[in-house]
């Protein structure tokens, strides 16, 4: 009798996922507008089923936007600060708590190739790299920190700081301006920032010569809404093609929709808004055959992917018109960007949609629930999985670090994505175990054949319904059950041991650091207890490990002691999944250090890195570049770099 009951209550749960069974799609695509005149015909349906006041839906959609409203005269903005639940441990977070083809046919383009060399970055897919603080480049480490970029050579067994510029164009004004993320391929340093006060998204184009000197080329501006995420990164890179993601909250009263389309701009001294150029045309803007809440807000979700070889950067932009809330994810060879509307109550009210890199039309899916973050989701073998959480407002700014309500994982063939009217089924929901109706930091990674989930700490923790200092881990792609990982420590940090799995947070002041095998079952194997630290990183990039064979490696991971204490990175040894530590290299700059910064004078995205090159491996800490020796099993310095401005001798 028990089980019948359990097996009804299960039944009921999986029902309210999804409102109904799908149609299977039949290769159907989303459709795109015809014309301007088709786009402002549906934006006065819109406004006619509004129920807001012009002004009500101007404040709704500022504050959904987390932006104002572009233009050169906006003023200087920076993100609000992170919550803070009480029983979140307090730490740096992140890190130092620093936040064209133009108006015409747009040519199909071939299929991007991925990355030659591998990626200094702990990326979630391989192949695809992601915009970070600090990239390699042949005999170099070029680092971008509070709006200067730096290099650093280290060929030839060397350590010398070589070149400093500005992170901006020589003429602008960088005051209101946050410089978030670098990439670089065939010599071309591409820096992604956003301006509240000159229109939007940034784009810095930079060469580095082979001598390590970097020379300003030029800045693009596009228009867009803030794309900062706390977890994710707004810019990949596949060759030298950079692919980067843009929001833009649409206003239907607006006289003029199309003034504040994406759009992009040579920036220059005098540059005005008439600059701008449109880079979307109608017949590549994409819809669902579904209806959207007007009142619940609206954005272009726009993918652009630009040459930066061309020596005028040449770019080609996709957009999908959906609901405000946002999470996107790169695959191989497509980007899926995940809508949902604010208050994501009403069963079907989100979409997922898949946009080809190859140029081709997107394809849509309606569904049920919000991706934690862009780490919930995995495409393999003609599937797309992501794990979800019933109520989300998507992952701007920090929302993905609070999730509420039941989880589940969704599991769909790429086959399903069509028209986007279709609705994914309820047999491909499948609900998983939780921690209680409302949590902060719920952390997840797909890895091998597993997906690995746990939770930082819970707003307002009940035992009776909190899973305490426990993980969940499953094989995603088979039908086996779902197991708990026990641990004495919250998860504030899920990572891959090649094919094993770290889990990586506090206990009182501690930091806990336990290995997970996954191999028949998920099994913890050992905890190597850091006394008095926390994490001196929250996102993905603050981690790196270095296999050296299936069973063993190097872990590293940015650190601060103490209360608002000293930063350093620590190494682990993982040796069939024991750990040990090897020690740390430590920073030894004073926090008082005036570096005369003029923009991005807080470190959003970290400023901290564990780096290995061949058998070399290295710290980042803020203006120092330490080099450690591993001799016998531990680590040591071996000498550092100090590159803050003003400072040239290596030591």
């Amino acid at each position: 009798m028990k089980k019948k009951l359990a097996v009804l209550i299960a039944l009921q749960i999986v029902l309210a996922w999804a409102p109904a069974p799908s149609i299977a799609a039949t290769g159907a695509t989303l459709k795109p507008f015809a014309s301007d005149a088709e786009f402002t015909r549906l934006l006065a349906t819109w406004k006619g089923k509004s129920t807001h006041r012009r002004d009500q839906f101007g404040a709704m959609q500022a504050g959904a936007a987390n932006a104002p409203v572009i233009t050169d005269a906006a003023a200087p903005m920076s993100p609000p600060p992170p919550p803070s639940p009480s029983a979140q441990p307090m730490q740096e977070a992140p890190s130092s708590m620093d936040k064209k083809d133009f108006e015409g046919q747009l040519a199909q383009a071939p299929a991007l190739k991925a990355a030659k060399s591998a990626s200094i970055t702990n990326v979630q897919t391989q192949g695809v790299d992601e915009g970070d603080i600090v990239k390699q480049h042949g005999d170099y480490l070029i680092v971008l920190r509070r709006g200067r970029l730096f290099t650093i050579r280290i060929g030839g067994d060397a350590l010398q700081p070589v070149s400093a510029v500005n992170a901006y164009a020589p003429d602008a004004d960088p005051s209101g301006t946050w410089y978030d993320e670098m990439l670089i391929a065939d010599g071309r340093i591409v820096v992604i920032g956003y301006s509240y006060a000159r229109g939007g998204t940034e784009i810095g184009l930079f060469d580095l010569d082979a001598h390590g000197h970097i020379a300003y080329r030029a800045t693009y501006q596009m228009r867009s809404n803030d794309y900062y995420s706390s977890r994710n990164y707004a810019s990949r890179l596949i060759g030298h093609q950079l692919i980067f993601y843009s929001p833009l909250q649409l206003d239907p009263y607006s006289a003029d929709p199309f003034a504040s389309f994406p759009a992009l701009r040579l920036w220059h001294n005098g540059a005005t808004p008439a600059d701008f150029h449109r880079m979307l045309p109608a017949n590549r803007i994409y819809r669902s055959g579904s209806d959207f809440n007007v009142d619940e807000g609206l954005a272009l979700h726009s993918v652009s992917i630009c040459d930066l070889n061309a020596p005028t950067m040449q770019c080609r932009s996709t957009a999908v018109l959906g609901p405000s809330g946002r999470v996107f994810y790169v695959s191989s060879d497509a980007v899926y960007v995940w809508t949902s509307a604010w208050t994501n109550k009403a069963k079907g009210s989100s979409a997922v949609f898949r946009i080809p890199l190859d140029g081709r039309a997107p394809g849509g899916l309606r569904t049920s629930g919000s991706p934690i973050d862009q780490m919930a989701f995995l495409q393999r073998d003609g599937y797309l999985n992501v794990l979800l959480g019933r109520e989300g407002n998507g992952e701007g700014m920090w929302a993905a670090n609070g999730a509420s309500g039941q989880l589940a994982m969704l599991r769909v063939p790429l086959g399903a994505f069509g028209d986007g009217t279709d609705i994914a089924p309820r047999r491909d929901y499948r609900v998983l175990p939780g921690f209680g109706a409302q949590q902060y930091g719920l952390q997840d990674r797909f890895i091998g054949d597993w997906l690995v989930y746990g939770a930082g700490a819970a707003w307002s923790p009940n035992p009776a319904t909190t899973a305490a200092n426990t993980a969940f881990a499953f094989r995603f792609a088979t039908p086996g059950a779902v197991q708990p990982v026990h641990t004495d420590h919250v998860v504030e940090r899920i990572d891959a041991l090649g094919d094993d799995a770290i889990l990586v947070g506090s206990r009182g002041a501690d930091l806990h650091f336990t290995s997970v095998s996954l191999k028949r079952n998920a099994t913890p194997v050992s905890t190597y207890v850091q006394p008095d630290a926390a994490q001196g990183d929250a996102r993905t990039h603050g981690f790196f490990y270095k296999p050296e064979s299936d069973n063993k490696g190097i872990v590293g991971l940015p650190i601060v002691r103490g209360n608002g204490g000293s930063a350093a990175v620590l190494y682990l040894r993982n040796l069939a999944l024991r750990l040990s530590r090897m020690g740390s290299l430590n920073s030894h700059a004073s926090a008082s250090i005036d570096d005369a910064c003029k923009a991005s004078c807080v470190d959003w995205y970290g400023n901290a890195r564990p780096i290995f090159l061949g058998d070399r491996v290295f710290a980042l800490l803020g203006y120092e570049l330490v080099e450690g020796r591993v001799d016998a099993g531990s680590i040591r310095e071996r000498r550092r770099a100090d590159f803050a401005p003003g400072v040239k001798v290596a030591r």
